[in-house]
């Protein structure tokens, strides 16, 4: 079975006078497991959202997370890994919070990192997720 991909789209990064193109998406699904990309204050429509509030942004990332688990067909149960990359330690309160609410009693392994930068300087967190879809 080919690997399924879910919201394609392309990126132009503009780098020391090129123009990059990227091709992406915001899921990849290959058997019972699945990718997301890293979530962060940007929603489906490229709005921002919580600028300067890093847990409305981390709100918003795990319900983009929800979304595009359910159009793979799974759930926030089947979260295996977190990666999460905050710009600042002060951070990590507000996230965790948000975070714990949104995956109570799923308990996957979770990764943090406080990082230099995201690629939006407005972006104070992302998160990458990594799910495993059980065998019945």
């Amino acid at each position: 079975m080919p690997h399924q991909r879910f919201r394609p789209f392309k990126q132009i990064l503009h780098h020391a006078g090129e123009d990059i193109e990227l091709e992406l998406c915001m899921a990849v699904k290959a058997g019972n497991r699945i990718w997301i990309r890293g979530q962060t204050g940007l929603d489906f429509d490229g709005a921002f959202i919580g600028a300067g509030d890093p847990a409305a942004q981390a709100d918003n990332a795990m319900r983009c997370t929800e979304i595009l688990l359910r159009e793979a067909g799974a759930g926030l149960s089947d979260i295996v890994k977190t990666t999460v990359y905050l710009t600042d330690r002060a951070h990590r309160t507000p996230v965790y919070a948000v975070l714990a609410k949104w995956l109570r009693g799923v308990q996957p392994c979770q990764t943090g990192l406080i990082v230099a930068g995201l690629a939006r300087e407005e972006m104070l967190m992302e998160i990458d997720v990594e799910a495993v879809i059980a065998a019945d």
